[in-house]
């Protein structure tokens, strides 16, 4: 990745949080690697490099800024524009693939083989994926270190390295300090005394700030996801979104409150080793890694769109933590309105068992092919005010394909269309998972009974973060298109929001709001 000195530099001299995430900077005199906003004094030209990732940082030999935490920024919005190999990896790096699998794992899922996919990620990152993922380790470590009671042989393995020796030696190389000083004067109990301390069986409730680019619209965000919300699995309220996860290594609860500057993210975890892969979930759920500034910049230069996006700056594209449930929905919703997709998919989910009654793995929630777990699930409970939600998690898509007649109160057409999707996903032949290939997974899911042009689009929306969806085709959007003045037949408003590349999904967004 070509990095400009000049743009760098104006960027870390005016403190812009806007470039949080995109590089790092380097500062060799003091042998330190910062955010761009980082509020320390802006070092001389002559000590300063830049860098595309924390790993690169590291392994030039800077150590993190205690002050303005870079590991704690914004992940670079490019990984969600991008659909190229470097973008899926960075995804799937996120959500611990790495850690599970290995680098062989990731290499085999993004179809290369180890040495190629290392090769383009260094020309890239300037690091390896066994780099990234040690960065990535180094945060989960820091984190669980500092908000839980966990012990230190605990927080290593639970943040996925394979020995506390090699724990210690990261820690001290990234933070210059050993782990116990990172926890010392820091009581693992939220803004409310309430203790938050992991258990002995590595369950536990732990709270975790989620850094985003302002400026971010969270009634939108909220708003959306409130009309959708699957009773049992999610709800809003009282300004915050809950809802049941099933995870690589069991099944947790987050409840996640738009805050000023960052989401707050209480996470309720069978297992904390799934720490990562749940916070790089709630993360793509709410877009937090998008760059408002720039999407809303290139839509508000439409005049039908300028007045939108002043009233309304930082809107983003809910999008999600299950890609298979989405495309779910997806089907649900064909010519329904979203009251009765809703009711049908409730009914579905009455029919189905509690996925965290079982053991899942990673990708179809079968069985585990280990057999039972070796640790117990643990209480699943997000703390609200003294009550708990007891929210539930999506089922997998072998449950859904397994799941009777009756489960379905949908026409029989629609309900094999549901059944040939599951069927699919389950047996690994269509991933909706952040790392899949956006344009195989369009013409995969295009070619199965039941799922046209519309049902791809969304589930590129949402499930696959593509970034540059328009769905022309949709009423509501349609009606939104019209209430501004747009063309509301299909191929206009389609060759009217050419105009708005990359940013089609965003528009999608104002256009649905505006109907």
């Amino acid at each position: 990745m070509e990095l400009d000195f000049e743009r760098c530099y104006r960027a870390v001299d005016s403190r812009d949080q806007r470039f949080d995430g995109w590089f790092y900077t380097g500062v060799t005199s003091t042998g330190i690697y910062c955010r761009p906003s980082c509020p320390a004094m802006t070092p001389r030209r002559h000590n300063v490099r830049f860098f595309p990732s924390a790993a690169a940082a590291q392994g030039a030999g800077l150590r993190a800024c205690r002050r303005c935490r870079p590991d704690a920024a914004p992940g670079s919005p490019q990984w969600d524009v991008r659909a190229d190999v470097v973008g899926r990896a960075m995804r799937l790096i996120a959500d611990g693939v790495v850690d599970r699998d290995g680098v062989p794992g990731l290499a085999a899922r993004l179809g290369y083989t180890v040495r190629h996919l290392h090769r383009m990620l260094c020309a890239e990152l300037g690091a390896g994926p066994l780099a990234l993922a040690r960065a990535q380790r180094a945060q989960t470590a820091r984190t669980l270190i500092e908000t839980t009671g966990l012990g230190m042989a605990e927080v290593a393995f639970a943040a996925g390295f394979g020995s506390v020796r090699q724990f210690n030696e990261t820690v001290r190389e990234v933070y210059a300090t050993a782990p116990s000083e990172l926890r010392r004067g820091r009581p693992p109990v939220d803004e409310r005394g309430r203790d938050r301390r992991a258990t002995a069986d590595g369950a536990g409730t732990i709270t975790v700030r989620l850094a985003y680019r302002p400026p971010l619209h969270a009634d939108a965000l909220l708003g959306f996801l409130a009309v959708r919300a699957l009773p049992g699995v999610e709800e809003v309220r009282d300004g915050t979104y809950r809802r049941g996860l099933r995870l690589p290594r069991g099944a947790a609860e987050v409840a996640l409150t738009p805050a000023d500057g960052y989401v707050s993210a209480t996470l309720r975890l069978a297992d904390m080793r799934d720490l990562a892969p749940a916070v790089a979930r709630c993360r793509r759920l709410f877009d937090l890694d998008a760059d408002p500034v720039a999407v809303d910049q290139t839509l508000a230069v439409d005049p039908a769109l300028a007045a939108v996006v002043a009233a309304e700056p930082g809107v983003r594209v809910p999008r999600a933590v299950d890609g298979f449930e989405i495309a779910l929905r997806a089907i649900t919703t064909q010519q329904v309105s979203l009251t009765s997709a809703r009711t049908t998919l409730t009914h579905l989910l009455a029919h189905l068992p509690d996925p965290a009654d079982h053991e899942v793995d990673g990708r179809c929630g079968g069985p585990h092919p280990h057999g039972p777990p070796d640790r117990p699930t643990g209480p699943r409970e997000v703390p609200r005010a003294g009550e708990a939600a007891g929210l539930r998690s999506f089922p997998a898509a072998g449950a859904v394909a397994g799941a009777p007649d009756s489960a379905f109160r949908m026409p029989a057409a629609r309900r094999e269309a549901i059944r040939g999707l599951a069927r699919a996903v389950a047996a690994g032949e269509v991933d909706l998972e952040p790392g899949g290939d956006r344009e195989e997974i369009r013409r995969r899911l295009s070619a199965l009974p039941g799922i046209g042009p519309w049902t791809a689009g969304y589930v590129a929306l949402r499930a696959l973060g593509d970034p540059d969806v328009p769905l022309t085709t949709d009423l509501a959007v349609r009606r939104g298109a019209a209430a501004l003045g747009l063309p509301d037949d299909p191929a206009g408003l389609d060759r009217h929001a050419d105009r708005w590349r990359p940013w089609r999904s965003y528009a999608t967004i104002r256009l649905w709001r505006a109907a």
